[in-house]
């Protein structure tokens, strides 16, 4: 049953993922690769909320390792990051590496107060 959960989590995941990325690259004529940024960001809030609000394991399953595992993305951010550095294009790397950082762990924190108040 884990399996299919996680299956089942990360195919919608990952579909969401694309089209939210595909819908903001379109919007968006920045050098800064902004879908991957906002993906990433709103899936730590996400994994936040639903860790702190502990919905039991079957849901962490779908939600958490299917879902947001699929959802965001560490091998594109890094892709995207490093690409920025050989288009000669440094403070937008350093900004978008660190700001997914700070922003990504932030984003869990308040994820995390929001689900214990729902909890």
């Amino acid at each position: 049953m884990a399996y299919i959960l996680v299956g089942i989590g990360g195919m919608t995941g990952g579909i969401m993922r694309f089209l939210l990325g595909k819908a903001i690259s379109t919007q968006s004529n920045l050098l800064f690769p902004l879908g991957t940024f906002i993906i990433n960001i709103s899936g730590a809030l996400a994994l936040g909320v639903l860790v702190s609000a502990n919905p039991g394991n079957d849901m962490l399953m779908l939600l958490g390792d299917g879902f947001c595992g699929a959802y965001t993305t560490f091998s594109t951010f890094m892709y995207e990051g490093f690409d920025l550095f050989k288009g000669r294009e440094a403070l937008n790397a350093v900004v978008y590496i660190v700001g997914t950082l700070a922003l990504g762990i932030g984003g869990f924190m308040c994820g995390a107060v929001l689900g214990g108040l729902i909890a």
